[in-house]
């Protein structure tokens, strides 16, 4: 009896990022000037600004074009997000190796980098041929209270 109700809320609290951040997300797609086609890797296509829902541990590239401009390119990557790990917190604490393997298996635990998507496109000059310009974002620094630092005695 004591297996079976453990086992239940095992699985009831299963994925605590899973449940509580979802497992997609919106990105939103930005281009200096506005009105851009953004393309991404996935097939999803808009003009800017604009904003795409995707699964969270998709990574992915977004492509800009307007007419008279360079092209971007700009990757979109995944990392542990803050509220990720929280959920993975909660599952060593309730949901136990389940709660962590259904956050993996998902994602929810990850959220994508750049988000907001922005590119800034660089006008042609008179007799110059379009070229695809690549941006490659770093991942945002960890705030104070996420950075781990080690404890001095």
């Amino acid at each position: 009896m004591r297996i079976i109700l453990v086992a239940a809320l095992a699985a009831a609290v299963a994925g605590c990022a899973t449940v509580t951040r979802g497992t997609t997300a919106q990105v939103q797609i930005i281009s200096n000037p506005p009105e851009a086609t953004a393309r991404t890797s996935m097939g999803y296509q808009c003009l800017t600004p604009c904003t795409v829902q995707v699964n969270r541990k998709d990574e992915f590239t977004v492509i800009f074009t307007k007419p008279g401009y360079h092209s971007v390119e700009i990757p979109v990557r995944t990392q542990v997000a803050g509220a990720g790990a929280a959920g993975v917190v909660g599952n060593v604490v309730l949901g136990g190796v389940v709660g962590i393997g259904v956050d993996v298996a998902t994602g929810a635990a990850l959220e994508q980098f750049p988000n907001p998507v922005v590119a800034t496109l660089t006008p042609l000059r008179k007799g110059e041929q379009p070229k695809v310009i690549t941006v490659d974002p770093k991942p945002p620094e960890p705030k104070p209270n996420e950075a781990y630092v080690p404890e001095t005695n």
